[in-house]
């Protein structure tokens, strides 16, 4: 009933013509509203009626600018709607301007505030970073059409003093299929510091462009109690010790209990008792000790913060209309408590980059902060470097190279070698980017997700911290990108050095060329007619060098690679991670459901690759899950033929991770024991890879990353490839007693057939590149 009521107010105060009956119809036969993750089956206004009303609010309302950001992985716009009062609304270049003077002149910039007391704040309002958390995006929409339209004193007040900008509907993919993620299967909220996805991408430029002063998060749902029922940050501990936290701190609290007050004073906005009898909202830094922190970069609030921010993440307690009415609450809290408190906040957010600019930081020891990082660049293959570079600049972060050769430490460095300088504004965003982390195991009792991912480690390229500035003068980057290009009149040798390699290799085979795989996992090419081998390899940005192919060097074939599709168990896509690896690698890939190998099997695949939940093979799920496993035991057990057959038939088998590792003891692939840690436990561990084909181009004491820490005993007729190093394997994270894997088993290859399992989480959401060979070398082997 509310959403026909506010659907009509919208029609009234907008002078909005009646949607088509037909176009109404088969917008809500598009969007499954009944979708297993709308367990309410709430009636949210759908992505384009959104879009409809955004269009008309901004043809009739002087206040309001609505601009295309960017656009999803399955091609939907996603729209910014910027909001201030007329007269500011010229000049949001001059407002911009003006907040980038915070970053080359701080003191100049606080001192201007004072001379300056009619200045706006910009504050930035993300909806439904989960698209089937649908309360945010309607809250946004009416918070929206308020400010579009409404002239009461609180209004004016709010945009006398700030520029709002919302990201109306971040994810709009996941909004129109009911999905907690988006087309690819990434939840978002863990992409911050990635920004693997367009969605992403988009909401970072967004930051980037303002820099607010105060970013709010809406989600929803959660409930610790019918008393205080909600959440709103700030977090529990640990903290990221790249924040200088006791800026954030000084506000944080005292804004989320301004979004309560709002909350409970407005009791009589709600309609049901549930909403009308609430004393408060979960605060987790006043009312819980662990378990929800602000430690890793990857949520979009925290990741905020590295620009300045006062973030918070939102949870409304349910996806209703009420939960709505609750989001919207907050937020004017939110607002009201920035506007009266504007001058000291925006001060103390100057104050962050005062600290970096000037390498003073009162909360940290002597050298936590480096005088500079120095990135070196591999001439073969400088793809990793430059992927960094270019990830670095759209974060903000200055990165200059040297214009002579240099000496650091006692080494040599070229020109032209990379130089991150820490007394910069955003000194505490390269840092978290580029440091290689820290064990905090018994920092914390739990975590809420992961606690390491240092990018050096992790995307494979060097960052070497330096206690002193590099002396040596040192340009900006205007050109980054380095073509590729074939050296001498071949055969040529692609190295199996980094995802672009075996990207490049791929290609090849795809369009019928010839390649070889010598003993060593590196790759081979003869010369070829024509200008396609040249365009591939412009393309790849290898440098590939004339060297003759090996005698015992074997052809490789083009391969057809099947994936075990997660449909969303637990709301979320657990084989997304290494479908995207596996994708970038050049593999073309083809998701299977459970129920569709069992009753179809996998004839015309080469590979199968089980990377997800061991849930996906059980029958024994609830309604929510049960569409994407098996529907019984007999279909268990012709799932279980059907990749007995693929297997004896010659197929490859390859298990990722936890999960995929007990499923495969299951189906009776495997005679292993397989041991796990604790299920919230993930970082980065030190690894023993022996010379094998499955680990290829790894030295014997590299990297790793885990989450839900899987290793295997007992092996019998198992080949080691991999293990756990044997003393403080444990780089950085969360992991408690993690010494009782040390030096044990966490790659494997059965002997009597093609079966793969690896240990190590090889595709992460789209973060763990350095470790997406491991699964090339695994099919090509």
């Amino acid at each position: 009933m509310q959403k026909i009521i506010i659907r009509a107010l919208l029609l009234a105060v907008i002078v909005m013509g009646p949607l088509a009956i037909a176009s109404t119809k088969a917008v809500l036969a598009d969007q499954q509203k009944q979708s297993p993750f709308n367990s309410e089956h709430y009636d949210y206004v759908t992505y384009e009626e959104i879009v409809e009303h955004l269009k008309r609010i901004e043809k009739n309302s002087n206040r309001v600018s609505l601009e295309v950001v960017g656009q999803s992985t399955e091609g939907r716009d996603i729209y910014a709607v910027t909001i201030s009062d007329p007269e500011a609304k010229g000049k949001y270049g001059k407002i911009q301007a003006l907040r980038n003077k915070m970053f080359q002149n701080p003191e100049d910039a606080q001192n201007w505030v004072d001379k300056h007391p009619d200045f706006k704040v910009p504050i930035m309002i993300d909806g439904s970073i989960h698209g089937n958390e649908f309360v945010g995006s309607d809250a946004v929409l009416k918070l929206i059409e308020r400010f579009a339209f409404e002239n009461d004193q609180e209004t004016k007040e709010i945009l006398e003093n700030n520029i709002l900008i919302f990201n109306a509907i971040v994810n709009p993919d996941g909004r129109v299929n009911a999905t907690r993620y988006n087309a690819e299967g990434i939840d978002l909220n863990r992409d911050y510091i990635t920004q693997s996805q367009p969605e992403t991408e988009a909401s970072v430029k967004l930051l980037t462009e303002w820099n607010p002063m105060v970013f709010l998060d809406l989600h929803g749902y959660v409930n610790y109690s019918d008393e205080k029922p909600g959440l709103i940050e700030p977090t529990t501990p640990p903290h990221n010790p790249n924040y200088e936290y006791d800026l954030y701190s000084k506000w944080a609290l005292d804004q989320a209990e301004a979004m309560e007050a709002e909350i409970v004073n407005n009791k009589e906005s709600y309609e049901t008792d549930f909403y009308q009898n609430i004393e408060g909202v979960h605060i987790p830094a006043r009312d819980a000790a662990s378990g929800w922190d602000d430690y890793p970069p990857i949520f979009a609030p925290m990741y905020a913060m590295y620009h300045g921010a006062y973030g918070a993440t939102i949870e409304a307690p349910s996806n209703t209309w009420d939960g709505v009415e609750w989001q919207i609450n907050s937020v004017m809290g939110a607002l009201k408590f920035a506007t009266e408190n504007k001058d000291e906040m925006i001060k103390d957010q100057i104050e962050i980059f005062k600290r970096g600019i000037n390498f003073q930081h009162p909360d940290h020891e002597k050298g936590f902060f480096p005088e500079a990082y120095v990135l070196p660049t591999d001439k073969v293959d400088p793809n990793s470097t430059l992927k960094a570079i270019e990830h670095l600049q759209q974060n903000d972060i200055e990165v200059e190279k040297a214009k002579q050769a240099f000496t650091l430490n006692g080494k040599p460095y070229e020109a032209g070698t990379f130089i991150v300088s820490m007394n910069q504004a955003k000194a505490g965003l390269a840092n978290t980017i580029l440091w290689d982390g820290e064990d905090i195991s018994d920092d914390t009792s739990a975590m809420y997700d992961i606690s390491a991912w240092s990018f050096p480690e992790l995307w494979g390229f060097e960052a070497i911290p330096a206690q002193a500035e590099p002396d040596v003068q040192s340009v900006e980057i205007n050109n980054i990108k380095a073509d590729g290009e074939l050296s001498g009149k071949g055969p040529y040798l692609i190295p199996n050095s980094s995802t672009e390699a075996v990207s490049l290799v791929n290609e090849l085979l795809q369009n019928g060329g010839a390649v070889y795989k010598d003993t060593n996992g590196d790759f081979y090419v003869e010369d070829q007619p024509g200008s396609n081998l040249r365009t591939l390899v412009k393309d790849s940005g290898l440098t590939l060098d004339t060297k003759e192919i090996p005698a015992q060097a074997e052809p490789l074939k083009n391969v057809d690679v099947a994936i075990l599709k997660d449909g969303g168990i637990w709301k979320s896509q657990s084989h997304s991670g290494t479908k995207i690896a596996l994708e970038k690698l050049g593999f073309e890939v083809d998701e299977i459901s459970p129920q569709q190998v069992a009753e179809q099997g996998l004839a015309g695949y080469d590979v199968f690759v089980y990377s997800g939940t061991e849930s996906l093979i059980s029958y024994q799920l609830s309604e929510a899950n049960q569409p994407f496993g098996l529907k019984n035991a007999q279909q268990f057990e012709t799932f279980q033929q059907q990749i007995d057959n693929f297997v004896t038939g010659g197929g490859k088998y390859i298990a990722v991770g936890a999960g995929a590792s007990k499923a495969t003891k299951t189906i009776g692939l495997t005679d292993v024991a397989i041991e796990t840690g604790p299920r919230n436990s993930n970082g980065i561990v030190k690894v023993d890879y022996l010379e094998s084909p499955l680990t290829a181009g790894y030295v014997s004491n590299d990297i790793g990353f885990v989450y839900n820490p899987v290793w295997y005993t007992n092996l019998n007729d198992q080949t080691l490839a991999a293990s756990f190093a044997e003393a403080d394997f444990f780089q950085a994270g969360f992991w408690k007693n993690s010494e009782t894997a040390a030096g044990e088993a966490v790659i494997i290859q059965e002997k009597d057939k093609d079966v793969t399992l690896i240990g190590l989480e090889a595709g992460f959401r789209d973060h763990t590149s350095h470790l997406y060979r491991l699964l090339s070398n695994t099919i090509f082997e």
